[in-house]
């Protein structure tokens, strides 16, 4: 499945696509697990949480709650903006209005636990060399027709930060094909070797909002990024400090009119003294400031 060529090209340029890393029926028995749990759901109205990955907006909302902060362990449910009224009744059906659920499917929900601990995947991590592989989070992403907008330029390690830099690693698994038109991944190639200028931290006790910034992203020019357009059942992998976000054509979520699904999950190398390897195939505990913290 993962060739020593194949890994060589990983290491340098940040990120590969491997064809055919699920089967179909994988992929659907994932997206009817969903379903289910998206039927289930039941937000009390304090708590429904808008998402965005715009910085002041982020602060705002995800910022403002103990609900993102201490979603490391639980499935927990993400919205779209836009889709509350003002009373905080839902516009739209509950299944169109999700951004994401997260961070635990994978340790908490069967059929994605068996999927992302599987042989396969197994394989992956020690093709890659991530030493003592452990999960640190996961997520279901709906990237909603219509509604779903754009992730903006960014590095998961800016997240999910180590020392040292680059033990974190993405496996963004496509439930849909990502195009152009819908909002595939973009990335830099060979961007994880200039390494992160910014960082999210839980802010000290006391402090609002509950999260910062520390740093300033780098200034991308949108012609630094390369469409990495993937069919589903494709698995991408990415180091955690390459350069990427997801966009569609000029930036404008009217003009999608197709979801783009897909299942990503975090894992990162407890080969460190600084890491408490809790058990095999959980999330650990790391740095204690970064945002979301696992079991």
């Amino acid at each position: 499945m993962l060739t020593d060529q194949v890994a060589a090209e990983f290491w340098n340029v940040g990120y590969v696509a491997i064809e055919g890393f699920l089967t179909v029926e994988e992929c659907d028995s994932l997206r009817e697990q969903i379903a289910k749990v998206v039927d289930d759901m039941d937000v009390p109205k304090h708590l429904q949480t808008e998402f965005s990955t715009d910085e002041s907006e982020q602060l705002k909302t995800q910022g403002s709650t103990d609900y993102f902060l201490t979603s490391g362990d639980k499935i927990r449910f993400f919205f779209e903006k836009g889709v509350f009224d003002s009373k905080g009744d839902l516009l739209v059906p509950k299944e169109k209005s999700l951004n994401k659920i997260g961070h635990a499917l994978h340790a908490l929900e069967p059929t994605f636990k068996n999927l992302t601990c599987s042989p396969k995947v197994k394989e992956v991590t020690q093709k890659l060399d991530l030493q003592e592989p452990v999960i640190v989070q996961s997520m279901y992403i709906f990237k909603q027709p219509r509604i779903g907008g754009e992730v903006t330029p960014h590095q998961d390690a800016t997240f999910l930060y180590t020392e040292p830099l680059g033990r974190i690693m993405g496996f963004w698994i496509a439930m849909e094909d990502a195009t152009e038109n819908n909002g595939c991944l973009w990335f830099i190639p060979g961007s994880h070797k200039a390494g992160i200028s910014r960082r999210m931290l839980r802010a000290p006790k006391g402090e609002y909002p509950l999260l910062k910034f520390i740093g300033q992203e780098h200034n991308y020019s949108d012609d630094e990024f390369i469409s990495a357009p993937v069919k589903k059942v494709i698995g991408n992998f990415l180091q955690g400090n390459t350069a990427l976000h997801f966009l569609i054509p000029a930036r404008n979520a009217q003009e999608s009119q197709v979801s783009r699904r897909a299942y990503p999950n975090s894992w990162r190398s407890c080969a460190q003294k600084w890491f408490k390897h809790i058990r095999s195939i959980t999330p650990c505990l790391y740095l204690p400031h970064n945002g979301i913290q696992g079991y």
